[in-house]
């Protein structure tokens, strides 16, 4: 069974809900027939990296509040992470762009490490204030889950892979997708946001029985996010 998980490495939830999503399935019986692909979704594509301005600058400027306000609500972000046992430090986190980010992790799936290629450049976004749009971190990082560094170095010297993210988000605007985490359950239910763990467990249970039959319309339950404006809820 297919699960295709769209999600962008800058997005809190996008983190805490792989977390959540992980502890279902570990506790779900047909785990090891279960398929993760990580798909590209940017949610602020044209962002430019900026390594003299913090988080809390960026998201206030971005969203016409006060500094005080983005710290509250980075810092409520940071109390829900850490019941899933994560860590995050926005006070070290580079404003960076995640398009080169993605483009690793699209090679890192060709091959079958996407999901370490996801985990680790979350961690070095949220939690180890590294800057994901920096090449030799990216090629740091990358040859960290086992990718080869010769071949990974002409990965991220040139354009490849622009193509795979890009079909990524084109097939999340087909498919209605606006904000992030947003799993599809073998083309049947998705799951938007970064829902309690019964409720990927249950989504595992009831699309296991229905996986095999003709797909339909998808049929989703909404959760916390962050949408294509930069808004988190």
């Amino acid at each position: 069974m297919k699960i295709n998980i769209w999600s962008d490495i800058r997005c809190p939830f996008c983190y805490i809900g792989k977390r959540k999503f992980e502890k279902a399935l570990e506790k779900f019986p047909h785990k090891d027939e279960v398929e993760v692909i990580w798909r590209s979704f940017q949610l602020d594509p044209k962002l430019k990296t900026q390594t003299d301005k913090n988080v809390y600058e960026h998201f206030a400027e971005y969203k016409g509040m006060s500094l005080k306000y983005a710290e509250q609500m980075h810092n409520h972000v940071a109390q829900i992470a850490k019941e899933v046992g994560l860590n995050f430090k926005f006070d070290k986190a580079v404003v960076a762009n995640s398009f080169n980010g993605h483009r690793l992790i699209q090679f890192a799936k060709t091959k079958g490490l996407g999901n370490e290629a996801e985990e680790q450049l979350f961690k070095a976004y949220f939690t180890e204030g590294k800057n994901i749009d920096d090449i030799p971190t990216l090629i740091k990082t990358g040859v960290s889950i086992g990718l080869d560094e010769k071949e990974l170095k002409e990965v991220v010297a040139s354009d490849a892979f622009a193509e795979e993210v890009q079909h990524d988000e084109l097939t999340a605007l087909r498919i209605g997708v606006t904000g992030v985490p947003f799993f599809v359950f073998n083309d049947k239910y998705a799951v938007s946001g970064a829902q309690p763990v019964d409720t990927f467990l249950r989504t595992l249970e009831i699309s296991w029985e229905e996986f095999e039959k003709e797909n339909s319309a998808l049929v989703t339950t909404e959760g916390q996010a962050c949408s294509i404006d930069w808004g988190c809820n």
